[in-house]
Formats: structure tokens, sequence, C-alpha cells
């Protein structure tokens, strides 16, 4: 077992660095294998997106969540879920930066995008009310958390059905990009493709797993309140895999896997709150965090529903080059970062 308390300082800021630096550059290879599996096996770069590389490049962070809840530490857990889905959505509107062409909520228009967006604000309103009610726990695990996961899966059946049999479609216009625009040359076999995929979910989750140790080690250190650490530091170094395959997805032009990839990766992060509660000994995880914390997750919901007007309205183009939506999505996260930094 790695004892950081035996490190120094510097030390333990240079394994904090160098795993943030792995996490983003395994990343990078991430979106590319998700785009030619979302063209070999016929599922669609949304559906892709939401699944196969929402859930990997997510892994880091459940497991920092989930390792720190077992650590006594609930609110760096759960600040670290909700943090990394409001740094992620934010991670979106540096996309649409990104993509100078037209607003990428327009150019990326899919129902499954739209679906799960919905699904999303649903898991993120359960842990809320869980926090809201008496304390209650089940052998240490708060009756929601099942409910949280079957939610979820519920969600993914939800989208997989949209997908087959799509009830709205988007208005095609000449700047919508569809999926048949980038199909994928890369011949390699399916199952090798996978297996590669996931050889780098698991790098990506012994990450996440240092990143928790070193951010709870260091919150130790210099006296940063957890909120702080979670939503701030481990929550934005574990969500690093999402803004570089995000990035990386636009310029291939995969949008609908760049827009799936968020969403459905925050949908996954919201089962980080669930894996927390499980890890979490002391009693319902929901009942021990702060309201610093509830913050966060009241700040998710409000950049998701943003979202996923953004994703319904489909603006062409709007101020400074980029859709209306990316601008509040930005400035609602620098705000809640400085409001969360000023109060320490």
């Amino acid at each position: 077992m790695l004892d950081l308390a035996l490190f120094s300082t510097t030390s333990v800021l240079l394994v904090f660095a160098g795993t943030a630096l792995v996490i983003a550059l395994v990343g990078t290879r991430m979106a590319g294998l998700a785009d030619t599996l979302a063209d070999r096996t016929g599922f669609g770069e949304a559906l892709v997106g939401s699944v196969l590389l929402g859930a990997g490049t997510s892994i880091a962070g459940i497991v920092t969540s989930a390792s720190t809840a077992a650590s006594g530490a609930p609110d760096l857990a759960v600040s670290n879920a909700l943090g990394g889905i409001a740094a992620q959505t934010m991670f979106l509107a540096i996309a649409d930066v990104a993509y100078r062409k037209v607003n990428l909520e327009h150019a990326a228009a899919s129902p499954v995008n739209l679906g799960q967006a919905t699904v999303l604000i649903i898991l993120l309103i359960l842990p809320v009310m869980a926090w809201a009610a008496p304390p209650f726990a089940i052998w240490g695990v708060n009756p929601l958390t099942p409910i949280l996961v079957a939610a979820y899966l519920v969600g993914l059946h939800n989208a997989h059905r949209i997908k087959q049999q799509p009830m709205w479609l988007p208005r095609q216009t000449n700047a919508t990009r569809d999926e048949a625009d980038d199909e994928t040359t890369d011949q390699r076999s399916v199952w090798l493709l996978f297996a590669i995929f996931m050889g780098m979910v698991s790098l990506v989750g012994l990450c996440g797993w240092l990143v928790g140790e070193t951010g709870l080690e260091l919150s130790r250190r210099f006296g940063i309140s957890q909120n702080v650490v979670g939503a701030l530091g481990t929550a934005v170094v574990t969500s690093l895999p999402e803004l570089v395959t995000t990035i990386a997805a636009v310029r291939r032009g995969a949008l609908q896997l760049a827009v799936g990839g968020i969403i459905g990766g925050n949908m996954f992060d919201a089962l980080f709150v669930a894996a927390s509660d499980v890890a979490y000994r002391e009693g319902s995880i929901y009942n021990a965090i702060s309201d610093r914390t509830v913050f966060w997750m009241a700040l998710a919901i409000l950049m998701t529903a943003i979202l996923l007007l953004g994703l319904l309205r489909r603006e062409r183009q709007g101020p400074a080059g980029i859709g209306w939506e990316s601008v509040l999505l930005i400035g609602l996260w620098t705000g809640g970062a400085a409001l969360q930094i000023t109060l320490g």
C-alpha cells in the first residue's frame, strides 16, 4: 500500500502532475479508437461516445471517488464527481471554440444526445433528494443508490431505443455533420481495437487511484478544503481524458462522438456518487456531505439544462463565434470555481 505521508510535498506534486499527463496522453488515443469502433460496429457515434468513450474516460474519476470515500473523505469523493460533470460540460464549450465552422451544438444534432442529456438531469436530481431527506441507510448504503444505478441503465436502454427507432429527427442543414461523413479506414479487428481500448482504460483507472490518493494528501498538507480539492483539483485532472478526446473527436470531424462522449461520460460520472456511497462505511454519504458540495450538484444541473437547450435550439453562430450556451457554460464554471476558491 502506497503511503504518501512518507513522501515530500514536491514528490506528491510530481506524482499528481505525472498522472495528469498520462491521463491526458492516453485519452487522446482513446478518441480515435472509439470513433473507429463506432463505424466498425454500426452502433453510431452518439451511443459509442456515451457508453464506451464516456465510461472509459471516466474510469479515473470513479476510482478517485470510491477510494477517497473509502478513506473517509465524503466531500472530496462527491465533489470530485459533481465537479467533474461541471468541468466536462465546460470542456464541450471549449470544443465549440475549437470548431470554427459553426456552433458545435448545431452541427452535432442527435436525438440520442438529447435523450441522454435529459436522463443526466434526472441522475443529478436524485442525489439532491437523498441529501434533503432524513438520514437512512441499509448496511451503510442509502436506498437511493441502487435506484440511481437503475436509472442509469434505463437511460442507456432508452438511448439504444432512440438510436434504433428515432421518433424525432433533427432538421438537416448544410452545416449538419453526419456520421457517414468520416468513415474509418482502420482495418484491424474489432476485438483487437476493443482490447487496446480496455488496456488504456486500465491504465487510466490506475492513474485515477493515484490522483485520489495524492489529492487527499495535498488537501491535508495545505489545509485546503475537500470541496476545492475535489471539484477543482482531482475532478479537473480525472476529466482531462474528456477534454482531449472531445477536442480530438472534433478535429476528426466526429462531432456526435464528441458531444455524446461528454454527455455519456457525465451520466457515468453520476454513478460516482453511488460508488462512493457503497465505499463510504460510516453511513449514507448523501447525509455526510456539506452544503458546498450540494452547490456543485446544483451547478451541474444548471449547466446540463443550458446544454440541453443549446442542443434543441441549434443556433448556427453566437457571440464570439460560438453558441450562446457555450458562453454561459464557461461563465458559470468560472464563476463557480472562483466562488469556491474564495470560500477556501
